[in-house]
């Protein structure tokens, strides 16, 4: 077991990788009540295309699956894996990114049979036809539900304006016709294929014991047996590497009451892996706090002149293969918002030397949340990564970000905002007739 020490914090994170490839991280907070457990696996919606186990060819399954089986892991031939949780105190929960399903539980007791029914009911498939056909008809409903959102359909309207022709446009749920071609024979295909310990990590933070938690899974792992398989390189290309397929422009009609509005920024420049990745994450977060952020020039006039309200937000998303920001607000003056974000993000050279005398006290508000967090054994836990930035945790990040310059910015600024990724979607209400 290996020990990484962050003496600024007097935080110790112990890692392991079992034989069968499962990495097990443990951060130990010996005055928390809460435990908090989530395990992860290397396989998101965005994943379609893949060689399977034991398969020659590639294959492509239907938009969905990673959702569907995010769905279909609790529930067992004879019992459903909530109730477990239930009996021992534990809540729990999963959710399915565009790289990434992860399943999880929180508990102030029964640490170790939560990380038992955990781990067994992740690593022990059941699927029928009938239970297939009947989650076909829940997720159905949920997919409607959500096209009836219109904060969910301007996110994924955008997504449609920057990715086009890629999966990442199309919800993580999929869609009633392409999850109505799923069948068991689909999921056990999907989930052989992915669901291996070597592609699978396993974070706990709380009031535990590294070594005798390490032993707990270590023991729990030894009595299952996993085929030697090679984890499926997914064939997962950008339809167009140089943003050429971005569209500038769409509009929606819905029955909303005042316009809603969104700006997006892809980014077109391939970003390194590990913590070159990392720092350049943190530095686009922290160069839109310094244009964004509630306490700056920008927002305080665009907020007085009645441009945005208390909607207005902003975020930035990084995952496997591709990344991009977004910036909303509900508006009554929509074309005017997007000249002014758009104008903003166009001149960041010029507003990043404008802000230069406040840098220092934006990164150090930044640096203060994320210790803060330090506080929330969800956040640390959902905050890693994984492979991406190369195993590294929110203490690293603090880390990373305590080493970005003004003078990174001034870089990470030019390889990001970049007008050719710049588009606008926006929904307005309803014309009646």
């Amino acid at each position: 077991m290996n020990e990484h020490h962050y003496a600024k914090y007097d935080e110790t994170i112990y890692d392991q990788k079992l034989d069968n490839g499962l990495l097990v991280q443990v951060l130990p907070k010996r005055n928390f009540h809460k435990t908090y457990a989530i395990l992860t696996v290397d396989f998101g919606s965005i994943d379609r295309t893949f060689i399977p186990v034991n398969g020659q060819e590639l294959i492509t399954v239907p938009d969905g699956v990673a959702h569907f089986l995010e769905h279909k892991m609790f529930e067992k031939i004879d019992h459903d894996a909530f109730d477990l949780f239930g009996e021992l105190g534990a809540d729990s929960n999963a959710f399915t990114s565009f790289t990434q399903t992860s399943y999880l539980f929180s508990t102030t007791q029964h640490v170790h049979e939560s990380l038992d029914v955990l781990l067994d009911f992740v690593e022990q498939p059941y699927f029928s036809s009938q239970t297939v056909q009947k989650e076909k008809g829940i997720i159905g409903q949920e997919i409607k539900m959500y096209d009836d959102d219109p904060n969910w359909r301007l996110y994924f309207g955008m997504l449609g304006n920057l990715y086009p022709h890629d999966p990442m446009h199309i919800d993580i749920a999929g869609t009633v016709e392409s999850i109505d071609q799923i069948t068991a024979d689909t999921l056990y295909s999907t989930y052989d294929s992915f669901y291996q310990p070597a592609n699978m990590n396993l974070f706990i933070v709380g009031n535990v014991d590294p070594a005798e938690t390490m032993e707990w899974i270590a023991d729990n792992q030894k009595q299952k047996h996993f085929d030697q398989v090679t984890i499926p390189e997914v064939q997962f290309e950008l339809n167009d590497e140089t943003g050429q397929d971005v569209i500038p422009f769409r509009t929606l009609e819905m029955d909303v009451t005042r316009p809603k509005v969104m700006v997006g920024v892809r980014g077109l420049e391939p970003i390194s892996a590990g913590q070159a990745g990392l720092k350049y994450r943190l530095g686009v977060e922290l160069l839109l706090d310094i244009l964004f952020d509630d306490t700056v020039d920008n927002y305080l006039r665009l907020y007085n002149n009645g441009i945005i309200d208390d909607s207005f937000s902003y975020n930035f998303e990084m995952q496997r293969g591709f990344h991009f920001a977004y910036f909303s607000s509900d508006t009554d003056h929509i074309e005017r918002f997007a000249d002014e974000i758009i104008g903003i993000l166009e001149s960041a050279q010029q507003q990043i030397e404008a802000a230069a005398s406040q840098f220092n006290n934006i990164k150090r508000a930044v640096l203060g949340r994320m210790i803060a967090l330090l506080d929330s054994p969800e956040a640390i836990a959902n905050r890693y990564a994984g492979k991406l930035f190369g195993a590294t945790n929110l203490l690293d990040e603090i880390t990373v970000l305590e080493s970005i310059t003004i003078e990174d910015l001034y870089v990470i600024a030019r390889e990001f905002i970049q007008s050719q990724g710049i588009s606008v979607y926006q929904i307005v209400p309803r014309h009646s007739n």
